[in-house]
């Protein structure tokens, strides 16, 4: 009754409505993604949580959340290492060689009579730090 006659808090009301179903997306997107990425588990016991959480829906996501919550964040921190280590390995593979081959390609510079000595060392001392 109050919201019909202010149109602001009926828009306000549509906008907590909207946010409050945009979470609840996402629980379900969490949830589902721990549940395949559970490497603990069978497959029969991930069909058992699928379904759970798809016939009772608010009370499997709030049993899955209180039961795996220290599984959850495991999970999900060693997926966030796993993804840094493979951009960590992209940046190295990307930047250039490695300090043996920056080594090796200075070492061919001073004797091919490129460089002098000091800057040999120089370069040495660069691709070792």
């Amino acid at each position: 009754m109050l919201a019909s006659t202010y149109p602001f808090l009926n828009g306000l009301w549509y906008m907590i409505i909207f946010f409050a179903f945009v979470i609840w997306i996402w629980l379900l997107i969490t949830v589902f993604a721990d549940i395949f990425r559970r490497r603990d588990t069978g497959g029969g016991m991930k069909a058992l949580w699928i379904i759970f959480v798809i016939v009772f829906p608010y009370l499997g996501v709030l049993i899955y959340l209180i039961a795996e919550h220290n599984g959850m964040a495991d999970r999900s921190t060693e997926q966030m290492k796993a993804v840094k280590a493979q951009q960590d390995d992209y940046i190295k593979s990307v930047a250039g060689s490695s300090s043996a081959d920056q080594i090796a390609q200075a070492k061919q510079l001073l004797d091919s009579g490129a460089i002098s000595q000091s800057e040999f060392d120089t370069l040495k001392q660069k691709a070792l730090s």
